[in-house]
């Protein structure tokens, strides 16, 4: 059974750092493209970023340029988010998901089939 589990939400105040997890069970994540998403209260989905498989392609979009990061550990089957310098705009719910097998990736829901369930990150002072 596929799964993808996001933790490592909470709530952190402006300018703070977030590590988002996303631990995969059912098949083997660094095998497809995957990627991460955030919904605002009021605001439609967005895309963050994402990664290609075999890790040699990601793709930031301008929210995320300079400030966060996408990895992945293989060993623990896990996809991450680093998230620095927060912003209260960045407060949302955080989706991890996972694609097609290909290399390259787009910041697009329905690139997408395999979704987890969110975790909710709310920056404010």
């Amino acid at each position: 059974q596929v799964q993808l589990v996001e933790s490592g939400g909470g709530f952190v105040q402006p300018g703070g750092s977030l590590r988002l997890s996303c631990a995969a069970s059912g098949f083997t994540l660094d095998r497809y493209a995957a990627g991460w998403f955030r919904q605002a209260p009021g605001k439609e989905r967005e895309g963050v970023l994402c990664i290609g498989s075999g890790d040699g392609y990601t793709y930031s979009t301008d929210s995320a340029k300079g400030r966060f990061t996408i990895s992945r550990d293989n060993a623990k089957n896990t996809l991450y988010l680093q998230m620095n310098s927060l912003k209260p705009e960045d407060t949302a719910v955080y989706y991890c998901a996972a694609g097609p097998r290909q290399r390259m990736c787009v910041p697009e829901g329905t690139f997408y089939n395999s979704w987890g369930q969110g975790t909710q990150v709310t920056v404010s002072s």
